[in-house]
Order: C-alpha cells, then structure tokens, then sequence
C-alpha cells in the first residue's frame, strides 16, 4: 500500500508562495498577449481590462501587412539564426580546444575572454562603425552578425568550458582507441555529452541577437534590412501612439524567443539523461 505523504505547513506555505510568485511573474506577459487581440477603440476605453469583449485579428493584420514588419521579422531570423550557428560552433570548438590543448592556461584564457564584457556597447558603437566602413559591410546583415558574435562568443565560450571540463577524458581515449580520429571524438562522443550546454548557449546568443537594439539601429540605414527591435521602436514616433499595434508588434517580438525555447527544453532534459548513463 502507498504510504500518504505527511501534511506539512512549511511545504504548504512554499508551493502557495511558488505558485503566487509564478502568477506574478508571468501575468505581464499574458496581458500584453492578451491586448493584442483587444481593438483600439477597446484600448483607448478600458485599457486595464484583462479579457477583450471581442476578439480581432485587426491589430496583427496592421503590423504585418500595413506596416510591413513581416521583412523585418525576416532579417531579425536571419541574423540570430546565423549568429547562433556560427557563434555556438566557433565556441563549442574554442572551449574544447582550451580544456583538451590549454588545460594550465584554460582558467586564464577563460577570464581573459570574458573581461570583453567590461566594456559598454555604446562605447565600442564608433570603433564598429569604422571597421565596417572600411570592410564596406556598412547598412549589411552581414555587419550585424559579425558585431553579435563578437559579444555572443567571449561568453559562450566561457559557458561551455564548465561543461567540457565534466567529460572524462577516459571516454575519449576509448574513442580513439576504437578508431576513432580527434574530430570524430569530439563530434560523436563529446558534443552529445555536453549537448545541454550546447542547447543553453544556443538559447542565450539567439535570445541577445534577436532581441539587440543599439546596433541594430546605428548600423543598418535602410528600412529593407531594418531588424524586428528597431520596427516596433518606430511605432513610438506616430504623432498618435496606436496601443493595440504597440501589443501587437511586442507579442510578435517576444513569442519567437519563448517558442524556440519551448522547442529545445525536451533537448535539455535528454541531453541531461544521456550524459547521465553515458
């Protein structure tokens, strides 16, 4: 027979105060969802009203069609995808190479790496600006994605050398031992172990790229090639601000982020299960 778990007020007083501060955490995200779908008019007359009396499209229909964020939706894909890509691969190998061919220097290196984070944005904005003049990338999404790798990897790198460092190196030597050569290894046997950590980088550059305004703004001059961030801050200088837009263009920016992490969370948990028998 089952033994019933023991009634415990300390237990109880946690799981009501988790799920209180849950509520709290996330109510935001659903009002703004919510008034997305709510019509300007209703805005305008009962804006802290959660539910909408009638349920419209109109909004969305603005945002993408009229205003045409649908290509800014487009450039702000390419550009996370690609620095997430590039980014997550240039610091799995980084990583790797450091605590396999620099194990003394690793710790060093790593600190190194990340005191590129003392640094503010808008202090580097006339550096960047030059040196993509001079590569002629000006008004580029190529320019975007070389600037967000240039923060995106100092960091990554620095997530993925914990990571690394819990795989044995018995584990490699029997790949090689099997045949296996140094690439191999490291894309067979190391990356599946560490694949949380791959999945946890992955969701951090994407999050930044994607959510990036400063030099999304300075850098890229015309509206075809203009990121999802800098369109919605548009939206600010109507001479009359249109609130379920606003709603709108702010669910659109942040539903990609939560999809993309609901997505990948089951990678987390499998990689976390696999590492553990492996």
């Amino acid at each position: 027979m089952k033994k019933l778990r023991r009634f415990s007020p300390g237990g109880c007083f946690s799981y009501v105060y988790l799920i209180v501060l849950s509520v709290l955490c996330i109510f935001p995200l659903i009002w703004l969802l919510v008034s997305a779908f709510k019509s300007s008019g209703e805005m305008l007359a009962n804006p802290t009203k959660i539910l909408p009396m009638e349920w419209t499209l109109e909004n969305f229909h603005t945002v993408l069609v009229t205003l045409g964020f649908t290509t800014n939706i487009k450039n702000s894909l390419i550009v996370a995808l690609c620095t997430t890509v590039i980014a997550t691969f240039i610091s799995a190998l980084a990583a790797y190479g450091i605590i396999r061919f620099f194990p003394k220097l690793g710790n060093i290196m790593t600190k190194i790496l990340i005191t590129t984070y003392m640094f503010p944005s808008i202090m580097l904005v006339i550096p960047y600006a030059v040196v993509m003049n001079v590569l002629h990338l000006t008004n580029t999404r190529i320019a975007l994605v070389l600037v967000y790798m240039s923060f995106s990897v100092p960091y990554a790198v620095w997530m993925l050398v914990g990571f690394f460092k819990t795989v044995p190196i018995d584990i490699e030597e029997s790949g090689r031992i099997d045949g296996a050569n140094r690439f191999q290894v490291f894309t067979r046997i190391v990356l599946p172990l560490v694949r949380p950590g791959i999945v946890s980088t992955a969701i951090y550059v994407f999050i930044n790229a994607w959510n990036e305004f400063l030099y999304a703004l300075l850098l890229v001059s015309s509206s075809e090639k203009t990121t999802l961030s800098v369109a919605v801050k548009t939206l600010e200088g109507a001479d009359i601000l249109n609130w379920g837009s606003m709603m709108a263009a702010s669910a659109i920016v942040v539903l990609p982020s939560i999809i993309f992490f609901c997505i990948i969370q089951n990678k987390i948990a499998g990689g976390l299960a696999d590492g553990a028998v492996k």
